[in-house]
């Protein structure tokens, strides 16, 4: 059986967040993507892996990996096709896991999340799970049944949305605003800010994909 991948890239890391995730496995394997390496730098924490183009990180940081140790790193040109938490993904696939888990893959730049929320697709075709993390979201792709109890979701509120199409036959049993059969289409905003009713929620939909959100206020 693979380990869990943890991908560590270079947007918000808030520290101790960080920390008590990567704690939390026991057996993992761990992927420093281009300025993520910089929060592996300061916690003393060796990667498997380095990945990115670098044009973010310090060069005190990067020196020392390449010079202090015997960390394999894939350095990229700038000018590519993909950003670098897409080859930190193809990598993590690569190199096999049964589970990805994204840190430093949400902060001020709506362009790089968007981005970093479709990568996860490519976990998906691949049958493996594959999800983002921050202090107040955690974010994958649905494409069957989900069952969440209310004890261990993520935070208050849930959101779906329609990911590549339109989803059919959309249901939810437990939540505050429940569902029978609806037609999910990629301009609803119906199903933002939910909420778990019951003691388990159970989201269920004969076709299509769903962005799935867990959140919390700060």
């Amino acid at each position: 059986m693979s380990r869990v991948t943890i991908i560590i890239s270079g947007g918000a890391i808030e520290d101790d967040f960080a920390l008590s995730v990567l704690e939390s496995y026991e057996s993992k394997r761990i992927i420093g993507v281009d300025k993520g390496v910089e929060f592996l730098y300061r916690h003393q924490i060796l990667p498997e892996y380095i990945v990115g183009d670098f044009d973010s990180i310090s060069e005190e940081v990067i020196r020392y990996y390449r010079e202090e140790t015997k960390v394999p790193i894939r350095e990229y040109n700038p000018v590519k096709d993909a950003s670098d938490t897409e080859i930190a993904i193809r990598t993590a696939l690569a190199l096999g896991c049964d589970q990805m888990i994204i840190l430093g893959a949400t902060g001020s730049r709506i362009d790089h999340i968007w981005a970093n929320v479709q990568s996860l697709e490519i976990a998906r075709k691949a049958g493996v799970h594959a999800e983002i993390r921050d202090t107040c979201n955690r974010i994958r792709l649905c494409d069957g049944e989900v069952r969440l109890k209310r004890r261990e979701a993520f935070g208050k509120y849930f959101s779906l949305f329609p990911f590549g199409g339109e989803v059919e036959n959309l249901t939810l049993v437990g939540a505050k605003y429940p569902l029978d059969h609806h037609h999910l289409l990629p301009n609803d905003s119906l199903c933002v800010s939910n909420e778990i009713e019951e003691d388990e929620l159970v989201i269920t939909f004969s076709s299509g994909t769903l962005i799935l959100m867990e959140t919390k206020d700060e």
